[in-house]
């Protein structure tokens, strides 16, 4: 065949079809890209819509429910995740500082701030810079946030705190009837009736003490709240001045009309020493500080005094309020309402109607020496002029919001002093000051609490707690709506001695923060083991009778190892007015630890470094232990709240009234009342299991959801891939700008979860939260429950029917008052049997509202 034969006609073989042995490469591009994002948009609907399957419907959620949602899906941007749980609690604990505190303490405790003195406001306005400084508060503005009680503004400061979104901080301005020392005088006169002995009653310092040399004659001696005027009459002693003393003393023949009673410090709150002598009709009282109280570190023992070494100061002088601290607190002319400035005033009853005076060992050993067979003494005039009037005092107040709003979390501690008071309250103030800075730098990394914290420094606590009870009246309803809980400080170092104190609801709170903090000075032991702690300075020679008051102190507490609070601090508003469960706590001194000159100059800066805590270890622990409280109490989904300890221990407060009735051969039926207990003792074992199941069941949900929501992610990682992928196809690159932040979500695929997955959270969820809220709202309840508007007989202002500051002893708690002291006190069957019936009812009623 030649090559012609070969020869191709191009033109028509065009028209000549390839044979068909497989699919073509490619057919067309945007039909096959188009079917995939059919496919996608198919399955995202489709995830879509199983996603939503039982969504609720509803577009927001009320009060708490919204809150609690808000803090378990909060996210903080550009920060990562969240900060809370035991990661937050590790940042706080590392913040508190020895140096921090040392620094803190040398500026509060420089100066004289007495309530209402210019150096008191010095120290208002110098707390208040810190909490704007560590909190982040704009402080830009000149003008101080000082609102006068009772205006538009100081209202609005407090009620609105439920709406603050940012933390805020201000000072409120009470104006409560103070005096302060005019002329004082103490002479011993002969038969003519001159003066044969005058008393140095101001404390005598030396340049050793920089700091109580420079303030010796800064504040005179004198007690606050006390009646000015003149007495003459012979002197009586009357140890204590407790009851039990007097009463010894007029069963013994003694007539104190007219007289001049001489006691020492120790037993009872300084008031009622002045208030029994005064029913008994004393002229006056004196009260001295007597070595024999100071343990083993005696100058008997071979200790030198101080400033030379840890024996007492014999000039030292305890200054103090004489209010009549037991009837009720604060403004002695504003018995149960707030002191404004234009408030009505009227006598109330719980200032004395005789002068006193306290004195130092120097002078009262003198005046004991003169005693004839230890009781009936010369003849002594005694002056005490006072200048009373209306006096301002500052409370400063700081909000950290957290997402449930309706909830606060108050912290607190006193700031005014008698003199410069390092250890009271100046150690409690440096404490706080610490436990603010932790708070601050949790705030910065993020931290948000579960519910609103508010911190407070108090003034007028040292003349009877007035800048505290005074806010409390002022706010009652408020702080019966919202607050859950009240921590309070108040000397949080004077010796080694941990004492923890508190309603039984936060026992184990107590004890469990302590146990998580090292010991201040041992590192093998933690805080809690503190409360065994004696001191060092041991000798052979030690007072009885203040060895056995010790003792009975050291097992005045519960099975936990946690004391009830009476009175005394400025936790006693909360509880015993409004039934808010309250903590208070620091280290005191024992029978062998360096002598505490309590209200003296001599509780200096000075004493504080050298015996009181060297280091300012004390003062750290302190400052942890009160912030790790707060901060269990705000963000914890479930309240810390022991009822069936609480329940409990109300069987034990019954076990001490049947004692005291059977030692009286009292017959007073409590039978019924012990049924009612132990019927909430039941109750209170069936909310502890709805606890644990609620918690429980939100915590599920919530991993279940996280696990959902992360699978879901991936997903959408693969979805947004294929769909950059597509584009690409049609030349758009808009994809490649979000890789950087696309990386960063794929690390952290629960930002999504928080972002955008609860915007219609699932019935399951809010079901879980509202169960958790049921309980939370039960627990709140169960304190408040205790609260009478009758009160207590004879000290209406006292609500509280399991716990108050004894009648006769001010600080002290009396379990079950109104039953325990109408047999102790009144010695009254009846009225026991109506103290029995009251306490049934609450009782009674405190178990329907504690039931689901």
């Amino acid at each position: 065949m030649d090559e012609k034969s070969f020869h191709v006609d191009h033109k028509s073989a065009q028209a000549i079809p390839v044979p068909v042995t497989h699919r073509p490469v490619v057919t067309s591009l945007r039909k096959k890209w188009g079917r995939r994002l059919a496919l996608l948009l198919i399955f995202l609907c489709t995830v879509h819509l199983l996603s939503n399957v039982k969504r609720t419907r509803h577009n927001g959620h009320e009060g708490q429910d919204h809150g609690m949602l808000s803090a378990l899906t909060q996210h903080a941007p550009n920060k990562g995740r969240v900060l809370r749980g035991k990661k937050a609690e590790q940042l706080f604990l590392s913040v508190p500082d020895a140096d921090s505190a040392i620094a803190a303490s040398r500026v509060y405790a420089a100066t004289p701030h007495m309530a209402g003195t210019v150096g008191d406001f010095d120290t208002a306005k110098y707390f208040l810079a810190h909490l704007q400084e560590e909190l982040r508060i704009d402080s830009s503005s000149s003008d101080i946030p000082l609102y006068s009680a009772g205006s538009h503004e100081s209202r609005e400061a407090t009620l609105t705190i439920p709406s603050l979104d940012e933390p805020k901080a201000w000072i409120d301005e009470y104006y409560p009837i103070l005096n302060s020392p005019l002329d004082r005088s103490l002479e011993i006169l002969g038969g003519d009736g001159k003066s044969v002995w005058s008393a140095e009653l101001e404390e005598v310092a030396d340049e050793t003490d920089p700091y109580a040399f420079k303030s010796a004659n800064a504040v005179p001696t004198w007690h606050g709240i006390s009646r000015g005027g003149q007495a003459e009459g012979t002197l009586i002693y009357a140890h204590y001045g407790r009851k039990q003393d007097y009463d010894a003393l007029v069963e013994a023949g003694v007539d104190f009309n007219g007289k001049i009673v001489l006691t020492r410090y120790g037993g009872v709150f300084r008031g009622l020493k002045v208030k029994r002598a005064q029913e008994l009709g004393a002229a006056a009282v004196l009260v001295y500080s007597d070595p024999r109280d100071d343990g083993t570190v005696t100058v008997e023992n071979g200790y030198v005094p101080y400033p030379h070494g840890p024996a007492r100061n014999p000039t030292s002088v305890q200054r103090g309020s004489v209010q009549f601290l037991s009837l009720y607190p604060g403004d002695p002319s504003t018995p149960g309402y707030p002191s404004y400035e234009n408030s009505t005033r009227m006598e109330g009853g719980s200032k004395p109607t005789i002068p006193s005076l306290p004195i130092s060992w120097a002078n009262a050993e003198v005046l004991l020496k003169h005693l004839e067979d230890g009781c009936e003494g010369p003849t002594v005039r005694l002056v005490n002029n006072v200048d009373e009037k209306i006096t301002p005092i500052w409370n400063v107040m700081g909000v950290i919001p957290g997402h449930i709003k309706n909830e606060v979390v108050v912290i607190g501690a006193h700031r005014d002093a008698w003199v410069t008071g390092a250890s009271d309250p100046s150690s409690g103030t440096v404490s706080l000051s610490e436990a603010i800075r932790g708070f601050g730098a949790m705030l910065r990394k993020g931290w948000r609490p579960l519910r609103t914290i508010l911190i407070t420094s108090w003034d007028g606590e040292e003349f009877g707690l007035i800048g505290s009870t005074e806010w409390g009246e002022d706010f009652s309803e408020w702080i019966k709506d919202h607050v859950v809980a009240y921590v309070n400080t108040d000397t949080s170092a004077s010796g080694s001695r941990l004492k923890a104190a508190g309603s039984p609801l936060l026992a184990h709170l107590l004890r469990e923060t302590a146990e998580q903090i090292p010991h201040p000075t041992s590192g093998e032991r933690n805080l809690w083991d503190a409360r065994g702690d004696t001191g060092t300075l041991f000798g052979e020679h030690m007072n009885a009778e203040i060895a056995a008051i010790h003792g009975d102190d050291l097992l005045a507490v519960d099975t936990i190892g946690v004391s009830p609070l009476g009175s005394g601090s400025d936790y006693t508003v909360f509880l015993q007015y409004h039934g808010v469960p309250s903590t208070d706590g620091g280290f005191t001194s024992t029978l062998h630890d360096p002598v505490y000159h309590y209200h003296s100059i001599f509780d200096s800066q000075y004493w504080q470094e050298l015996y009181g805590d060297p280091g300012f270890s004390r003062h750290v622990a302190i400052a942890k232990h009160i912030g790790l409280q707060v901060l269990r109490l705000s963000g914890d989904i479930i309240l810390p709240f022991n009822t069936t300890h609480y329940s409990i221990e109300l069987e034990s407060y019954l076990d001490k009234v049947v004692s005291i009735a059977a030692a009286g051969s009292y017959d007073v039926n409590l039978a019924p009342l012990r049924g009612s207990l132990h019927a909430l003792q039941s109750a209170s074992l069936e909310l502890d299991s709805a606890k644990t199941k609620a918690e429980r069941k939100l915590r599920k949900i919530l991993k279940q959801m996280k696990k959902r929501h992360a699978i879901c992610h991936r997903i959408r990682r693969k979805v947004h891939k294929a769909s950059c992928k597509l584009k690409k196809v049609f030349g758009k690159h808009e994809c490649e700008s979000k890789d950087k932040h696309e990386d960063t979500e794929r690390e952290r695929p629960d930002r999504r979860l928080t972002k955008n997955s609860f915007r219609q959270p699932s019935q399951h969820l809010l079901k879980a939260i509202q169960r958790v809220q049921a309980v939370n709202k039960r627990l709140i309840a169960f304190e408040r429950s205790f609260i009478s508007k009758d009160g207590i007989k004879d000290r209406e202002w006292y609500k509280h029917l399991g716990v108050a500051p004894g009648k006769w002893s001010g600080y002290g708690a009396t379990t079950f008052p109104g039953l325990t002291e109408a047999l102790t006190m009144d010695k009254n069957t009846t009225a026991a049997a109506y103290e029995a019936g009251r306490l049934k009812v609450m009782i009674d009623d405190l178990v329907e509202t504690i039931r689901l």
